[in-house]
C-alpha cells in the first residue's frame, strides 16, 4: 500500500487533502504532462444487449425516474476497503465492465414521453488541468489509477454521461422516482419512498431470469476459466498434501487462475478436505489435505463482465476412489444425471430437487441406512433422507452466484422452466464422521457434484461438461496432470 506519510499529502487515503498546495507546487503540478487521450474507443459488445435491457423496463415503469445504483465501497477494516464490486443489477442495464466500473456511479432512465432517455452519472477521470489527480486518495489518477473521461465512457457504453455531482441536483425536483435500495445512501436519503419500490426490485431480478444471447456467452466463458482453475486445483493437490493448512494451497491455485483470466472469484471458494466436505460452505479452508480421503472443491471465476460460474468436483487426494467412496460418488453422480434428464421448458423448477432427491432416497434405502422405504421417505413431512442431504440441488446463475434472488416463489421455484434459464444442479451425500447409521468406511465423506446448464429448446446443454465428472474421467484426468 503507499505510504500515507508522502510528501504530497499526509491525510488517510480517503478524501482530498484540506490544506490547498501552494500556487507554486499547484502550477508545478499541471504542467509537463504529455497529452492523454484514449481516442475514439469501440462500443462495447454488450452495448446492444443492455440497451433492449433497459427497453423493456422502460416500458414497465412509464413516466416514473428510474434510478440503479452501482453503490459504493465497502470497508474491510478501518480506512481499507475489499475490492470494488458493483451491483448486478446496475451492471446488467449499464453493461459495464471489469475495471471500467466506478464505485458510487448511478444509471438514472429519465422519462421523456411513453419511454426513458438513459443517463450515465460518474466521477470521470481527475485530468491534470485539475488537482484532484494528484490530492483526492479516493479517485484521484496518481492514487487508483486512470478512469475514462464522459466522453470517453460515453463511446465505450454509448449511453449518455453526467458528472455524478449533478446528481443531487437532479433527485432534488421531488419527480417521481423509483431507486433500489440499501445500494447507495445518499440516493437513499435523496429519493422518497415510493409504493412500487418492492415490485421494482421484483422486476430487475426477475428481467434476469432467461439469458440472452451475450449472457450465455459469458457463462461459458466463465465455466472454461474456471475448468482451468480446476486443472489448477489437481496440479497442486501434492503441494496440499505437503503443507500444513493444505486446504489453503487448493484455494490459492483456483484464486491465481480467476485473477489472471477473470475479475475475481464468484463467490467465496469452499475447499473442504476429508470431513470438512460435510461442512455445507465450509470457506475458512484451513485444513490439511491426507491421502486416502476427498476432497470436495466448489469454485467458480467471475469474468470482467461479472458473469460467474458454479462448478463442484470431488477429487481423491490419492487420485484414486476407494470402493467405499466410489460407491457414493456413483450415488450421487446417478442423482444428477437424473436431475439433467428433468430439465425442458414447461417443467417446474422443483422437478429438478425432485428427480435427484428420488435417485438419492433410493440409494440410501438399498444401503440399509434408512428405517423407512424410500417411497415413504420421499414424502415431504417423512423426509428422512435429508439428513444426508440437507440443501436443494439448483439455482440460477448469472451475474450473481445465486441470481434473480429477489424473484418471487412463483416465478423462481415454482415456475416452469423456460428456453434461456441458466442452472445447477448439484446434488450431495454427506455423511458426518460421527454418524453411526453408516459403517465407519463411509463416515467422514462428502460428496458433491455441481455443473452449470442453460435450457435449451428439448432439454438443456451443460456448460461445464468438459470438466470430468464420472470416477472413471476424474482418475484419468488426475493422472494426464499428475503423472502418477
Amino acid at each position: 500500500m503507499n505510504n500515507e506519510n508522502a510528501d504530497v499529502t499526509t491525510e488517510k487515503p480517503k478524501r482530498i487533502h484540506d490544506e490547498a498546495p501552494s500556487d507554486l507546487f499547484a502550477n508545478f503540478m499541471k504542467s509537463g504532462w504529455t497529452p492523454s487521450n484514449l481516442g475514439d474507443l469501440p462500443p462495447l459488445e454488450v452495448v446492444t444487449y443492455a440497451f433492449t435491457r433497459r427497453q423493456v423496463l422502460s416500458e414497465a415503469f412509464r413516466g416514473i425516474r428510474l434510478v440503479l445504483p452501482a453503490g459504493g465501497y465497502k470497508v474491510r477494516a478501518n480506512d481499507t476497503d475489499y475490492n470494488y464490486r458493483p451491483h448486478s443489477a446496475y451492471v446488467y442495464y449499464s453493461g459495464v465492465q471489469g475495471a471500467d466500473a466506478t464505485a458510487e456511479a448511478v444509471l438514472v432512465l429519465e422519462p421523456s414521453g411513453d419511454s426513458h432517455i438513459t443517463y450515465l452519472y460518474m466521477n470521470p477521470r481527475s485530468t491534470r488541468d485539475t488537482d484532484a489527480f494528484y490530492r483526492d486518495a479516493k479517485y484521484g489518477e496518481l492514487w487508483v489509477g486512470r478512469r475514462f473521461t464522459l466522453d470517453e465512457a460515453k463511446a465505450r457504453y454509448q449511453i449518455e454521461t453526467r458528472h455524478l455531482s449533478e446528481l443531487a441536483g437532479l433527485l432534488s425536483d421531488n419527480k417521481e422516482t423509483l431507486t433500489l435500495r440499501s445500494v447507495d445512501q445518499l440516493v437513499d436519503k435523496s429519493v422518497k419512498t415510493h409504493a412500487r419500490e418492492e415490485e421494482f426490485a421484483t422486476f430487475v431480478s426477475e428481467q434476469r431470469l432467461c439469458k440472452d444471447e451475450y449472457e450465455i456467452a459469458e457463462l461459458q466463458a466463465a465455466v472454461d476459466a474456471s475448468g482451468l482453475g480446476f486443472n489448477d486445483v489437481v496440479a497442486a493437490i501434492p503441494a496440499a498434501v505437503e503443507t500444513p493448512r493444505g486446504e489453503r494451497v487448493l484455494d490459492a491455485a483456483f484464486y491465481g487462475r480467476a485473477r489472471i483470466l477473470g475479475n475475481d472469484l464468484g463467490y467465496n471458494t469452499i475447499v473442504g478436505a476429508g470431513s470438512h466436505a460435510c461442512v455445507l460452505h465450509w470457506i475458512r479452508n484451513d485444513g490439511d489435505v491426507h491421502r486416502g480421503e476427498l476432497v470436495l472443491v466448489d469454485a467458480g471465476v467471475e469474468m470482467q463482465s461479472f458473469y460467474t460460474a458454479d462448478i463442484t468436483r470431488t477429487l481423491p487426494v490419492d487420485g484414486k476412489f476407494s470402493p467405499a467412496q466410489r460407491a457414493l460418488y456413483l450415488l450421487v453422480y446417478e442423482s444428477q444425471l437424473a436431475g439433467f434428464a428433468a430439465i425442458k421448458p414447461g417443467v417446474l423448477f422443483s422437478e429438478i430437487n425432485k428427480a435427484c432427491q428420488e435417485v438419492l432416497a433410493k440409494g440410501l434405502a438399498d444401503m440399509g441406512v434408512l428405517t423407512v422405504s424410500a417411497e415413504e421417505s420421499l414424502k415431504p413431512e417423512v423426509g428422512l433422507h435429508r439428513r444426508w442431504t440437507l440443501h436443494g440441488v439448483s439455482h440460477h446463475l448469472g451475474l450473481d452466484v445465486h441470481d434473480c434472488a429477489q424473484a418471487r416463489k412463483e416465478m423462481y421455484l415454482d415456475s416452469p422452466l423456460r428456453e434461456g434459464m441458466v442452472l445447477t444442479v448439484e446434488p450431495g451425500l454427506y455423511i458426518q464422521p460421527d454418524d453411526e447409521l453408516f459403517a465407519p468406511e463411509y463416515r467422514g465423506i462428502g460428496i458433491r457434484i455441481e455443473d452449470d446448464v442453460v435450457v435449451t429448446a428439448d432439454g438443456c446443454r451443460n456448460l461445464s461438461e468438459d470438466i470430468p465428472r464420472h470416477p472413471d474421467d476424474i482418475e484419468k484426468w488426475m493422472k494426464r496432470i499428475l503423472g502418477r
